[in-house]
């Protein structure tokens, strides 16, 4: 395949289907329960749950709820922006990462933007310094809800910050 038609692929709109979202291999969403009006994300089939980078986890129990306080550096290599998050803990869950290593991870439910579309999805927490995209968004999130297109980037574009 000519560079040019690699090219005309990466930057041509794939046509949509049955009102699903088109989404590449990473995408701009929004997570507004949590105050995040963009962060990149890594679409991932090979994750079953979507996962957000915490720098620092506080599991707390308020009126019987069990909650947590997480803090987020939201853009890569940015350690002065930090978002403050609180959120329903829904579960805690063993999750393998891809090197095959286990970690206990707590779950919540958060609202999810992509394009012009929401949904509720679920979250594991975890620090990811060392990963090159803050958040992973895994194939229980996307399903039934897009068509992923793994030669494309940045399809459905850049949630609107709200003010």
């Amino acid at each position: 395949m000519s560079s040019e038609t690699t090219e005309a692929i990466k930057s041509t709109q794939p046509i949509q289907a049955d009102n699903k979202i088109a989404l590449g291999w990473r995408e701009w969403v929004a997570l507004p329960d949590l105050d995040i009006g963009r962060i990149k994300a890594k679409v991932d089939t090979g994750a079953r749950t979507s996962c957000l980078h915490t720098f620092r986890t506080e599991p707390y129990t308020e009126n019987g709820e069990r909650r947590v306080k997480f803090w987020v550096h939201p853009v890569q290599n940015d350690l002065h922006q930090v978002v403050e998050c609180d959120a329903k803990v829904l579960d805690e869950r063993t999750v393998s990462d891809s090197g095959g290593h286990k970690e206990m991870r707590l779950v919540i439910e958060t609202t999810l933007v992509v394009g012009d579309q929401s949904w509720p999805i679920e979250m594991t927490l975890t620090n990811r310094d060392s990963m090159r995209f803050r958040m992973l968004l895994g194939r229980t999130a996307m399903a039934g809800r897009s068509l992923i297109y793994p030669e494309a980037s940045y399809l459905a574009g850049k949630p609107a910050l709200r003010t």
